[in-house]
């Protein structure tokens, strides 16, 4: 039976960025992780950016083991004892612990059609899956018009593939980009030869002669070597639930991290947590959440009192255009526009009650703290007052 002065269920960043966060604290307490994936952690965003360029599959791994860790990987936790701090495992291994951290992250939405024909972009394996596709085959259906399927549509454009995205807004990204800048990244797209399809509902898959056929509810038949979805994830709480932890959107946090039982704490793309700024309970799903929730996470573990008030941001490259961004981008909060070049360089600013929620930094670098002091000012604010307000440079 493994025993552990810190035990982690996850296997991705914010798992490694606790265990950094735990040895500044505690250079000796022995460490575990227990993982689904066949991999140690690795860094996930290349996996729709920076492999499909010039940077090599060995540049993405964290180097965990270097901190003295014990990996049990291809395992899955079926359940946690709370009350004998145990943690049982699909193999019927027993692990104890005297602090547990909750990383499990997430698991991508699926249709209920199509089984394994459809890739649902997220891992490594399902890195190399489809580079394989891709180093042997020309076309590709990409479904999802968001984070996931606009970064792997470009990135496979990119690499001469001949791409289709499918999905039923009017727009790419139109949750969270005004609806003008959304409609340009369609023409954008179209222009580096990727077949947009908005408004089309995908309803099954069939493979036929060697090939995947797409369905739609319009009766399109889209053809391809492979079908890319991103389609969003769910928050995997259901091991924290069965636990009696407290759960909504996520594992409900405290400022410190702790879940509602404080032996046991939780980070990441799971975790839902106060953010001072916004004044609000949020739960993200980004890189920066990930490396520095993880940390704060595994410093409190190891004995630090430090609260978690830091407000994340995220980044995307889209061919030659990217953007970071921070707060709440939702296109269906005011918006004001400041445009040094028309869709090519500029700051969006998304407003609500006179407060600025969050700040879109399109083609502008270096720039995310002041976004982050201005959604944590009170206000009140006018649109036309924002004009200028982030330097572009």
């Amino acid at each position: 039976m493994p025993k552990y002065k810190y035990l982690i269920i996850g296997g991705g960043m914010t798992a490694d960025s606790a265990v950094s966060g735990i040895r500044e604290v505690d250079s000796t307490g022995s460490i575990g992780i227990i993982s689904t994936e066949a991999d140690v952690p690795y860094d996930r965003p290349p996996l729709t950016k920076g492999l499909w360029k010039d940077k090599a599959l060995e540049t993405i791994w964290r180097h965990t083991n270097k901190e003295r860790v014990q990996f049990h990987l291809e395992r899955t936790v079926e359940r946690i004892e709370t009350e004998t701090k145990r943690v049982i495992d699909n193999q019927g291994d027993i692990y104890t612990f005297e602090k547990l951290l909750l990383a499990t992250g997430g698991r991508p939405r699926r249709f209920p059609f199509g089984g394994d024909d459809v890739i649902y972009y997220r891992t490594v394996a399902d890195y190399r899956r489809l580079r394989e596709l891709a180093d042997k085959h020309k076309r590709f259906v990409v479904i999802g018009g968001g984070f996931i399927g606009s970064e792997i549509a470009a990135s496979l454009a990119m690499n001469k593939k001949e791409v289709v995205m499918v999905f039923p807004g009017e727009g790419i990204c139109d949750r969270i980009f005004p609806r003008e800048m959304s409609q340009f990244l369609n023409n954008y797209y179209r222009e580096k030869g990727v077949e947009v399809l908005t408004g089309e509902t995908v309803t099954g898959v069939e493979a036929r002669q060697a090939q995947l056929f797409l369905k739609t509810k319009n009766g399109k038949e889209i053809p391809g070597a492979g079908i890319v979805a991103g389609l969003g994830i769910q928050p995997n709480i259901e091991l924290a639930q069965a636990a009696g932890l407290k759960v909504e959107n996520g594992i409900i946090v405290n400022e410190q991290l702790q879940t509602s039982k404080p032996e046991i704490y939780a980070a990441g793309d799971v975790a839902q947590f106060h953010n001072p700024a916004l004044g609000k309970s949020i739960r993200v799903e980004h890189e920066d959440n990930a490396n520095t929730m993880g940390r704060a996470a595994g410093r409190n573990m190891a004995g630090r009192l430090e609260p978690y008030h830091h407000l994340p941001f995220f980044y995307s490259d889209l061919f030659d255009l990217g953007y970071e961004a921070v707060g709440e981008l939702d296109s269906r909060l005011e918006v004001f526009v400041d445009w040094k070049t028309q869709f090519r360089e500029g700051v969006i600013y998304y407003l609500q009650n006179s407060r600025v929620r969050g700040v879109l930094l399109w083609n502008v670098w270096g720039q995310v703290d002041a976004g982050r002091k201005l959604i944590a000012e009170p206000g009140p604010f006018k649109p036309d007052q924002l004009k200028g307000r982030i330097p572009m440079g």
